[in-house]
């Protein structure tokens, strides 16, 4: 019997905590964990919204490329907004990310707080080729 979930792991990417998996493939698709914007060692990246929502995107995208996809295959993607007047200056970063004749759907909401008090934290779910 194989299994029907494959662990991802990109040593190009930040590490995950031991709590969860940088990212699982199940069923042709890739489920990324959610990624903000800090460095190798947790520490969070000077420069307000657009650093950060960069710097979890770069991190998403190397995970992807660890799983056999891209950015240009995913389906659905889920932000996290610390402060929702960040919304603008993050899309901004977003909208470089992503083919504007084919975006992912999209849910982005504000929450209280995020880890390490980040201002964004970004998951997808992209389909493999």
């Amino acid at each position: 019997m194989t299994s029907v979930r494959q662990k991802v792991f990109s040593p190009e990417a930040n590490p995950p905590l031991p709590v969860y998996s940088q990212a699982i493939i199940s069923k042709g698709f890739v489920f990324v964990s959610g990624n903000v914007g800090h460095d190798r060692n947790l520490k969070l990246y000077e420069g307000g919204i657009k650093v950060e929502t960069r710097a979890a995107l770069e991190n998403m995208k190397k995970i992807l490329t660890a799983a056999g996809t891209t950015m240009d295959n995913v389906v659905k993607v889920n932000i996290f907004l610390s402060n929702f007047d960040d919304f603008q200056a993050m899309n901004e970063v977003y909208q470089e990310y992503f083919n504007p004749e084919a975006m992912p759907a999209r849910t982005c909401v504000q929450v209280a707080v995020l880890p390490l008090k980040a201002a964004v934290e970004i998951e997808c779910t992209a389909v493999l080729p």
